[in-house]
């Protein structure tokens, strides 16, 4: 009895498996054949060295996009100002919840929206009344103002701090350790929150831009603006049935292998 009810459990979810396999061919929608596509490509890739070489490029168009100059300063940032031959008006300061540092012998000091440039020259309009043409220059020793939140399936999902003003989807992603083989690459979404509860969503097709090279893709994120890559329906699809498989692998488990099992926790526990 226990046997047929062994079989009986096993061929229902067979049965159950190749149903969900069948509706997820059907609702793929290519994102199943485009992970194996990016598959082939990303081994060939790792063969020709040509993802290390994506890697740099990645890196290094965002390190020449990036221009500390036009970056507006906000809260949590960290500057440091010197002033030549004035110590005692130099140091390290926080950029505090309301866009103001505290400066010696000054106060505070409103730096939200200014530039490196734009703070030197307050800081010199500030100073000028006790130093005879001041010597400032800034320094951004953290940037801390700006995030943008890449979710989903990449390597290292999480929130990133932005050093410019906005960065490409392609380079938040290279940040964000690429995305993994259940990627729907090509359903992709970027979204602008907004206070008003109406946010704005937007289509990214990250295989044409990773792969394809079709930088006209390729958009721009802000402040605050989340990159969410979803899974493929196939790999939905194996975490349901991953954990169903494990426990009836164990159920089926004979009583000696349970036994045993028992037993080694047990000598474990002690």
């Amino acid at each position: 009895m226990e046997m047929a009810m062994e079989k009986m459990t096993r061929f229902f979810i067979v049965i159950m498996f190749f149903s969900l396999i069948a509706s997820g061919l059907v609702w793929a929608d290519q994102d199943d054949l485009t992970v194996i596509e990016a598959t082939k490509e990303q081994g060939a890739a790792l063969d020709s060295g040509a993802s290390n070489k994506l890697v740099r490029s990645s890196l290094g168009s965002t390190l020449a996009a990036f221009d500390p100059t036009k970056y507006t300063l906000g809260p949590d940032d960290v500057v440091e100002v010197t002033v030549m031959r004035h110590p005692e008006f130099s140091g390290t300061y926080p950029v505090n919840m309301e866009g103001k540092i505290q400066y010696k012998f000054v106060g505070d000091i409103e730096i939200t929206g200014l530039t490196k440039k734009g703070l030197e020259d307050k800081i010199k309009g500030i100073i000028s009344t006790y130093v005879i043409n001041p010597e400032v220059n800034v320094n951004i020793l953290e940037f801390r103002s700006k995030v943008i939140y890449v979710l989903g399936e990449v390597g290292a999902p999480g929130k990133y701090y932005m050093r410019s003003e906005s960065i490409p989807v392609r380079e938040a992603v290279v940040q964000a350790g690429l995305p993994t083989l259940a990627a729907a690459m090509r359903r992709c979404m970027l979204v602008t929150p907004d206070k008003g509860g109406n946010p704005k969503t937007r289509s990214v097709d990250l295989y044409s831009i990773l792969y394809n090279g079709d930088l006209k893709k390729n958009i721009d994120m802000h402040p605050g603006e989340v990159l969410y890559i979803p899974s493929t329906v196939m790999a939905k699809i194996i975490r349901v049935i991953n954990p169903i498989t494990s426990a009836i692998g164990v159920s089926s488990s004979g009583p000696s292998e349970v036994s045993t099992a028992k037993s080694a926790f047990t000598t474990m526990g002690k």
